[in-house]
C-alpha cells in the first residue's frame, strides 16, 4: 500500500511542498532573479506592512472573497435544490450552469471586457441606447473592479460549487426527507430546518474552495484591467506577479507568494472547522 502511494507522493512533493519551500526561503533573501542572492531576514515582511499597494491588493482580494461567500454560496445552493427537484431539462441544465467552470479563466477575463469595457463593452452601449446616462467604469478604475470581478468569479464558479451542493442532497437520508414531508412542512421549513442544517459539511468545503479560489484569481484581472491604474485593482495574485516578474524584486515577491499561501491556509482551516462536529444539526 505504501509503495503505491509513493508516486502520488513524489509528484505532490515535487510540484507542491517544495516550490513553498523554495518561496520560503527566498522571501527572506534579496533575491532579483539575476545576481546571487543574500539574506535578508524578515525585511521583506517588515515592507509588506508599509507596503500601501499590498495592502490595498489584499482589500481587492478581500472583497472578492467577500462577493462569493455572500453572493456563490447561497446562489449555488438554491440553484442545486431547484436542479434537484423534478423540473423537465434540468440534466441539459445542469451542463449549462456547469459549463462556465470548464473554460480557462483567460477566455473567461477576454469575453468580459467586451461586455464590461467602459467605453465599447455591451453593457454602457446598452444603458446608452435606452437613454441612461448613469454608465459606470465597470473595470479599470477604482470603485467597481473588485466587485465587478467578484461577480464574474461567482459566474464561473456557480456550476462548480452547485455541483458539491447537488452531490450532497442527492446523499440526504429519503426516509427524513419524507418524513417531514408527511408531517406537512413546507418546502421554505423543510430547507430551513432539514436540509440547511444537514448540508454543513458540503457548505464548509464549497466556503473552503470558493475562499482559496478567489484569493488565487489572476487572470480575471490581468486580462480585465492588468491591475491598473497604477495597481489600484490589483489583487494579490496580480500585484505578486507585478512585482515578481515587472519589477524583479524576486525576494519581495516571494514574501508576498508566502503572505497569499498563508492567507488562504486560515481560510480554509476556518471554513472547515465549521463541519468539524458531524451528526449535530442542531
Amino acid at each position: 500500500m505504501v509503495l503505491m502511494l509513493l508516486p502520488a507522493v513524489a509528484i505532490y512533493s515535487v510540484f507542491l511542498v517544495l516550490p513553498v519551500i523554495y518561496a520560503a526561503y527566498y522571501s527572506f533573501t534579496n533575491s532579483n532573479g539575476v545576481t546571487k542572492a543574500k539574506l535578508v531576514g524578515v525585511a521583506n515582511y517588515r515592507n509588506l506592512v508599509d507596503d500601501h499597494l499590498f495592502w490595498n491588493s489584499l482589500k481587492n482580494s478581500g472583497i472578492i472573497v467577500g462577493v462569493g461567500l455572500v453572493v456563490l454560496l447561497p446562489a449555488a445552493f438554491f440553484v442545486a435544490i431547484l436542479l434537484s427537484g423534478k423540473i423537465p431539462g434540468s440534466g441539459f441544465l445542469r451542463a449549462s450552469i456547469f459549463g462556465p467552470a470548464i473554460i480557462a479563466p483567460i477566455l473567461v477575463g477576454l469575453v468580459w471586457v467586451y461586455i464590461l469595457d467602459p467605453h465599447l463593452g455591451l453593457v454602457n452601449r446598452a444603458l446608452s441606447a435606452v437613454g441612461i446616462p448613469w454608465q459606470p467604469q465597470w473595470i479599470g478604475g477604482t470603485k467597481w473592479t473588485p466587485f465587478v470581478v467578484g461577480l464574474v468569479f461567482v459566474w464561473q464558479q456557480l456550476g462548480f460549487v452547485m455541483t458539491i451542493f447537488y452531490a450532497g442532497l442527492r446523499s440526504l437520508p429519503s426516509d427524513v426527507v419524507e418524513a417531514v414531508q408527511i408531517d406537512g412542512a413546507s418546502a421554505w421549513q423543510r430547507i430551513r430546518y432539514i436540509t440547511f442544517p444537514m448540508m454543513r459539511e458540503p457548505f464548509g468545503i464549497c466556503a473552503a474552495l470558493v475562499i482559496t479560489g478567489a484569493l488565487k484569481v489572476f487572470e480575471l484581472v490581468y486580462v480585465l484591467t492588468s491591475g491598473g491604474p497604477a495597481h489600484l485593482s490589483d489583487v494579490l495574485a496580480t500585484y505578486m506577479y507585478s512585482v515578481t516578474f515587472g519589477d524583479f524584486h524576486y525576494g519581495y515577491g516571494m514574501s508576498l507568494s508566502i503572505a497569499l499561501t498563508l492567507l488562504g491556509i486560515v481560510g480554509a482551516v476556518l471554513s472547515l472547522s465549521l463541519v468539524r462536529r458531524r451528526g449535530d444539526y442542531t
